[in-house]
């Protein structure tokens, strides 16, 4: 059985380098496929461990009151975007010193200003830094973990210190790898005391999540003030099982300050990280799904072209056949001989896809900002279709070639 598997892989060999250039667009058709199916995936799963991971690092059981439900808009189909006033600092402040449901904690936030310099001695970065206006719950609520130094303290920002603590990139970018805690920073002619470093988190859609400059709220509100400054408020549970009731008493605080009377529905957003997670996970089957559909067309294709070729094969190879079935070759014997053929073919086909998906699935997670995830799934799919493709392209024409009478095949011109 291994000698005739090396033999029809030995004649199979000699066919391909003599059709060089019909194989080789075989080839390229199946190529083409497969990398578009392996490179969506990989995109995807990239895509979905970095963003889940974001949500996941909060845990599920925090919730944020902003001017728009970020979930409902992931999903709203086309509807009518009612624009919301923005949330003040009057109401932000209002809605935390009100709300005292029970095992919560509430932060206060704002996007102070991006596209800021910053600077260090005779260095200075480049005018892309995040400066954020927070409070001392801030970093837990939001999952993130000082990693160096320390987090805010309630002290820091009833006094309102100059004190900051700053993004991982400051690290290596502005500080040349040396320790950044208790130097000093200048922020717009302010001077900030760095008292902690960030844990990395990446860049989510290109925008680095490792850029930025926390600072207390106060003085980041008297250092950039502008109008109509939106604020955000995060809010987390340590009692899970009470998140639903938390939410609803966020809602009813949060009605009361707006102003709403009972009729009016809500013009503000509320925004749970377990449905935040639910609604994305749909969202990346939706295009894992479409992934699929596009390769399975792209392979279609590649499953005719690969069968015209062995089909046009069995025809050329006519007289070949005869003579090997005068000599005694056995109806299986040629079968197998062309469906290896296929085989060959195919999983050529099947390699350099996979090769070419993993690679541009990469390249454009990282141009995202993504971290590279190997796709294990992408190439179990990819390496399923190719057997798929072998097997519906192959068998055909095997078929075909082991039932010709050797007669007839010896006749043929």
């Amino acid at each position: 059985m291994v000698g005739l598997f090396k033999e029809n892989t030995r004649i199979a060999i000699d066919s391909i380098k003599s059709q060089v250039l019909r194989t080789a667009l075989t080839v390229l058709i199946i190529m083409i496929g497969i990398t578009f199916l392996v490179g969506i995936l990989t995109l995807t799963k990239a895509l979905e461990n970095n963003i889940f991971g974001n949500f996941a690092s909060m845990g599920a059981n925090t919730f944020s009151i902003s001017r728009y439900d970020f979930s409902g808009q992931i999903n709203r189909n086309n509807v009518e975007q009612k624009v919301n006033p923005i949330i003040s600092y009057p109401q932000a402040k209002a809605f935390k010193d009100k709300y005292d449901f029970p095992s919560t904690s509430t932060s206060l936030s704002f996007t102070a200003a991006s596209a800021i310099e910053v600077k260090y001695q005779g260095e200075k970065t480049d005018p892309e830094i995040s400066i954020l206006g927070v409070d001392e719950n801030f970093c837990p609520n939001k999952g993130l973990e000082v990693v160096k130094g320390r987090n805010f303290n309630s002290f820091d920002i009833t006094n309102n210190n100059y004190v900051c603590i700053l993004g991982s990139d400051f690290e290596k970018g502005l500080f040349k790898d040396k320790n950044p805690l208790d130097r000093i920073i200048s922020i717009r002619g302010a001077k900030f005391k760095v008292i902690g470093v960030l844990k990395e988190k990446g860049s989510t859609f290109g925008n680095s999540q490792d850029l930025r400059v926390l600072i207390p709220t106060q003085i980041a509100r008297s250092i950039f003030s502008a109008p109509n400054i939106n604020y955000d408020l995060n809010i987390k549970v340590n009692n899970e099982a009470l998140l639903d009731e938390a939410v609803n008493d966020a809602i009813v605080t949060m009605r009361l300050i707006r102003k709403l009377n009972p009729i009016q529905k809500e013009d503000f957003g509320i925004s749970r990280s377990d449905d935040l997670i639910q609604t994305l996970g749909s969202n990346l089957a939706v295009i894992n799904l479409v992934a699929v559909i596009i390769g399975a067309i792209t392979v279609f294709g590649s499953t005719i072209a690969l069968m015209n070729i062995m089909l046009v094969s069995v025809s050329e190879r006519t007289r070949e056949i005869g003579i090997r079935k005068s000599l005694g070759a056995k109806r299986s014997t040629i079968a197998w001989q062309f469906f290896t053929e296929t085989f060959i073919i195919s999983q050529i086909g099947g390699f350099l896809g996979i090769l070419f998906g993993i690679i541009l699935g990469t390249v454009i997670a990282l141009f995202a900002g993504f971290s590279f995830v190997v796709p294990w799934l992408a190439m179990f799919a990819a390496f399923i279709t190719t057997l798929i493709v072998t097997i519906i392209s192959g068998l055909y024409p095997a078929i075909k070639a082991s039932k010709l009478d050797p007669v007839e095949a010896l006749r043929y011109e």
